[in-house]
């Protein structure tokens, strides 16, 4: 019998899935794949079950006679150990990263010989119906609080871009791009206190109160449903701090960053050039142990942010503060630099890991943005984040339209510089 393979990345399996199941097994033996957790999460799908429950979940149907799992995205190690006479494919082909696919699967046929059968996508009202339910039980509090942890475990390291808006968070949701035969996308998204501020006309120094901030979250829960790392500034009083950390668990964020400096707020990119003060070790500990005592899940992540690199305390201070928020109760370090290279914070990586080998570390290279994830990867750090660079396109952008409507007293010739209203509205998903 002709061999024949098709893969499947999805946590149920409804009419459209039978329907590829049924037109595959009359071409022959049919070998169904299962993609990887770890490559879901690339396929901009993330699983609610893991690799070896949608295994089973697909075992036992009928013209199914095996079934597999394919642990890389592009097709190369299925096809050129199966051989398969006919690769299936639903005909959906959409994005460039799905092009990417259809492309890496004609050239191993071509080859290895064989060929790729294009089933039309099953389109109706159970199926859309089915897909919307999914998407929508990621977005859930109790679902999306929990995935940052799980990645984590789960990619290298943890792309987190800033968004400020329902908009951005779309963009960062649905924004792929295929690199060879890599599948890039962000992990999860950052919520800033200076770039919520920015957005808002607002100085950054914690003047834009937490139920102002927390609708920002909550128009970007609205439409997405990835996982969100809350920007907490200091934290502000302790006593305060533990209804925040209430309040961002129950809305399903998943962490929360806490500087460990006092007073009036000044971004930490002003370094000394104006007056910054950093909480004792004593008083930040005794913050972080009262939000941990306040959650109620164990998803939800405080993560301690070190000055000492900025205020020019040195190494060795981040290092005793870093051990001591760790015992406090952080389930992570963040250290922050303003440094044009990323040689000082490599070195705390290093030193840190060194004795540590488990605390998740996060980094911010905003100054030092030569270094590449792979690089930080390799230091033991686990999260990046971009933490201002959606903030940071639109406003030269908008500036830039505003100057051209005034100087040709008409719009035409701004036009080269914008999206059609039609392509930013197929951002945004209609019930």
């Amino acid at each position: 019998m002709a061999k024949v393979y098709t893969c499947f990345c999805t946590d149920i399996i409804h009419e459209g899935h039978m329907n590829i199941i049924r037109e595959a097994a009359k071409l022959g033996e049919l070998t169904v794949g299962v993609l990887s957790d770890e490559m879901m999460i690339r396929y901009n799908r993330f699983p609610t079950k893991t690799t070896e429950e949608r295994m089973k979940m697909i075992e036992g149907l009928p013209g199914v006679a095996d079934v597999i799992e394919q642990k890389k995205i592009m097709y190369d190690e299925v096809i050129t150990s199966l051989h398969p006479d006919y690769v299936v494919h639903g005909d959906n082909w959409g994005d460039s990263a799905m092009q990417a696919i259809r492309a890496n699967i004609l050239s191993l046929l071509e080859a290895n010989g064989g060929e790729l059968i294009e089933i039309p996508y099953t389109h109706n009202a159970d199926v859309q119906k089915l897909d919307r339910q999914m998407r929508e039980k990621l977005s859930m509090p109790e679902f999306r609080r929990g995935r940052l942890r799980k990645l984590l475990d789960m990619t290298p390291i943890v792309k987190t871009i800033e968004v400020h808006s329902g908009l951005t968070g779309l963009i960062a949701e649905k924004t792929i791009v295929a690199k060879g035969e890599e599948i890039s996308q962000f992990d999860a998204m950052w919520i800033s206190s200076l770039c919520d501020s920015t957005e808002k006309g607002k100085p950054d120094i914690e003047l834009v109160d937490m139920t102002s901030r927390f609708r920002t979250i909550d128009d970007v829960l609205e439409v997405t449903t990835k996982p969100i790392i809350f920007d907490g500034d200091t934290g502000g009083l302790t006593e305060h701090f533990v209804y925040t950390v209430r309040s961002l668990e129950r809305m399903g964020v998943s962490a929360v960053i806490i500087e460990d400096k006092t007073g009036l707020k000044k971004n930490s990119l002003f370094g000394t050039e104006v007056k910054q003060t950093q909480d004792s070790i004593e008083n930040f500990c005794a913050k972080i142990a009262a939000g941990k005592q306040a959650q109620l899940s164990d998803d939800f992540m405080i993560i301690a942010r070190i000055e000492s690199l900025i205020l020019g305390m040195g190494q060795e201070d981040a290092l005793e503060r870093a051990r001591a928020y760790v015992r406090a109760g952080a389930d992570g370090i963040m250290i922050h630099s303003r440094s044009k290279t990323p040689d000082e914070i490599l070195s705390f990586c290093d030193a840190f890991r060194a004795a540590d080998k488990d605390t998740p570390i996060v980094v911010v290279p905003s100054t030092y943005n030569t270094v590449t994830e792979d690089e930080l990867a390799a230091h033991g750090v686990n999260i990046v984040i971009y933490a201002n660079q959606m903030l940071r396109a639109a406003f030269p952008a908008m500036e830039n339209v505003a100057k051209s409507i005034l100087e040709n007293q008409r719009a035409k010739e701004a036009d080269s510089c914008l999206m059609s209203i039609k392509d930013i509205i197929t951002l945004i998903d209609e019930l």
